[in-house]
């Protein structure tokens, strides 16, 4: 029997949200990734544009501002995103995407407090 599998949506991430027209923004993203549902992303302060938020750096986007709504390819060039940016809002903490230097618990916990400060809330049972 063939096994159909289905790429991780917005569901997956997005477990409660206020109002969509409050939480929500369109952002430019940085080209050079692809960037998966449930990415953790920051601003670079000189361009505006969104990228996968690093634990350290000087660029601005070190500090995490929102989570990606839904799968954008921005390999060839910027693209524009779905961005929960503020809550109230309840995300699956397991569903969320980090950038390869968020990579231990202690780094996670800085990323779930920033998310939190906006009051984008990740809970490991959503």
């Amino acid at each position: 029997m063939t096994v159909l599998t289905q790429p991780a949506m917005m569901g997956d991430v997005l477990k409660y949200e206020v109002n969509p027209n409050y939480t929500r923004e369109t952002v430019t993203l940085l080209a050079g990734t692809a960037y998966s549902v449930g990415s953790v992303l920051g601003r670079i302060t000189a361009s505006g544009k969104y990228t996968l938020s690093p634990e350290t750096g000087s660029d601005g986007s070190e500090t995490a501002l929102g989570v990606l709504l839904y799968a954008v390819d921005a390999t060839l060039s910027d693209a524009i995103g779905l961005l929960l940016a503020r809550g109230p809002a309840i995300v699956s903490r397991a569903a969320l995407a980090f950038d390869s230097s968020v990579d231990d618990p202690a780094k996670i916990a800085v990323k779930v407090g920033q998310l939190t400060a906006l009051g984008i809330i990740p809970r490991d049972t959503a």
